[in-house]
């Protein structure tokens, strides 16, 4: 309110000019708090009116009392504003230049930064869309600090529409939250990560036969694979079916198919 006030001031007041010495202010700050640690924020998300285009995204700010105040939060719905109408469904860059009311999010983030005096930026940003039958499942923590989004394909409608399928989408998206999965299957493991881990593997095993050390590193990979790929992973309600065998189920109960395509999962700090 003061810097409001002796913006108006400045200019004479002239509301239009006492706006621009706000923003230049906000510039100004962004730019002296460029190095400045983003740990702070919220995960955000929204949907379209059909429920069929769905966005998850995070603001990051520095401390958690910014994070809670007025101008972050309606900063915050308007990152997701623009992320349901941005011409790309991923990228921070692109999102800053996305328009809402002829304003970017770029000078949305420049005014909350003059009001807030925090840096503040977009950490994430993804946006799914489902183009047959199937669904997308958003779960947040009560914290608003970690959140998933998973999209699910299904045979028909009516195995979409069903509750038990629905239900089940909720709670995988609620597991992959808790559990981080890498990827959601082995395929989508980065094969950096694969050799990595069987270097560690057979350095573990050094001195035995070759042959020997080759069935203890497939056998360990195999865990490092049901451990972290999401489609093997043990269902965090159900230790006793992977997460693939509780979606199957649902859907064989609800009277068709389904399979998990993506999943995003964003932490802010």
């Amino acid at each position: 309110m003061m810097d409001c006030k002796r913006a108006l001031q400045e200019a004479n007041g002239d509301v239009d000019s006492a706006v621009d010495i706000l923003r230049k202010k906000g510039l100004v700050t962004l730019a002296k708090r460029a190095g400045r640690e983003t740990t702070e924020g919220l995960v955000v998300s929204g949907s379209s009116e059909d429920g069929k285009t769905v966005v998850l995204a995070t603001l990051c700010c520095e401390t958690d009392f910014v994070a809670k105040s007025d101008a972050f939060i309606a900063a915050a719905e308007k990152l997701v504003q623009c992320g349901l109408v941005c011409a790309v469904s991923e990228g921070v860059e692109n999102i800053l230049s996305t328009e809402i009311d002829g304003k970017s999010f770029k000078d949305v983030l420049v005014e909350t930064v003059s009001k807030t005096g925090e840096k503040t930026e977009v950490g994430d940003y993804s946006r799914y869309s489902v183009d047959g039958s199937g669904m997308i499942r958003v779960y947040i923590h009560f914290n608003k600090k970690v959140g998933t989004m998973v999209q699910i394909e299904t045979s028909n409608d009516d195995t979409a529409g069903s509750e038990v399928v629905k239900k089940t989408a909720a709670d995988i998206a609620m597991h992959i939250t808790a559990i981080k999965p890498l990827g959601l299957d082995r395929d989508c493991i980065d094969a950096e990560t694969v050799a990595k881990e069987k270097a560690i593997y057979a350095e573990q095993v050094k001195g035995k036969p070759e042959s020997i050390i080759e069935k203890i590193v497939e056998g360990k990979l195999k865990k490092f694979f049901g451990e972290n790929c999401l489609l093997d992973q043990a269902f965090v309600k159900d230790d006793s079916k992977t997460v693939s065998q509780v979606l199957a189920e649902a859907a064989k109960e609800a009277g068709g198919e389904a399979r998990i395509t993506k999943f995003v999962r964003f932490e802010v700090g």
